[in-house]
This record gives C-alpha cells, structure tokens and sequence, in this order.
C-alpha cells in the first residue's frame, strides 16, 4: 500500500503543477492581451493626431480659398479634390477614430482589472 501512496502524492503534486503552469499561461496570455491593445491605442492616437494637423491646415486653406485643390491618398491612389470637399471626409474620419479609441480604452480598462482581480485569485 505504501507504494501506491507515493505515486499518487507525486500524481497530485502534477497536476498542482500543471495547474501552476496553465495559471501562467492564462497571466501571460492576459498580458499580451492588454498589451496588444495598447499597442492599437498608441497607433489610433498617432493617427488621430495626423488628422487634427491636416484638418488644421485645411481650415485655414478653406478660409483662404475653398476650391483650392489638395490630394489625398484613398486606397493607395492619390486623387486631386478640392479643400471643401476633403475637410468634411477628413472630420469623419477623426469622429470615428475617437469613437474607436474610446471602446478601445473601455476595453482596456475592463481587461486591467480582469488581470489585476486574476492576480489577487492567484497570488501566493
């Protein structure tokens, strides 16, 4: 009977570990999560910028002279429009990168305190 006993001490003491392993599993998998979607955060944001700058630069060009023409670059062709028409499209596009950046940081928000509350279960 001894002898069963041991093998199934180091059988618990297996799965222990295996529970060990796949907790770190899931901690890192977590990780990459949030850290992927900061990522995606700084991205939008640097594009949010570039779109504040030309929308700058093309209000004051409006003011000038509507019909002035500009390029834009639509699916990798460039195509000649005038200010009037690019700067509402432009406007657009920043609306819905704010629009992605809040749920983007909703998300976030949510996932660091999965993470943190994940940490606290596992702790120890």
């Amino acid at each position: 009977m001894a002898s069963k006993a041991a093998p199934s001490a180091s059988a618990s003491a297996q799965r222990r570990q295996l529970s060990e392993q796949e907790i770190a599993q899931q901690y890192q998998a977590r990780r990459s999560e949030l850290q992927g979607i900061a990522s995606k955060i700084g991205e939008l944001e640097g594009e949010a910028d570039e779109h504040r700058l030309v929308i700058e630069t093309l209000t004051e060009a409006q003011t000038a002279d509507p019909d002035r023409k500009c390029f834009r670059l639509i699916g990798g062709v460039l195509v000649e429009r005038t200010v009037k028409e690019v700067l509402p499209a432009l406007q657009t596009n920043l609306d819905g990168l704010k629009q992605i950046l809040e749920q983007l940081l909703k998300q976030y928000k949510t996932k660091e305190t999965e993470l943190q509350e994940f940490q606290r279960e596992y702790a120890g």
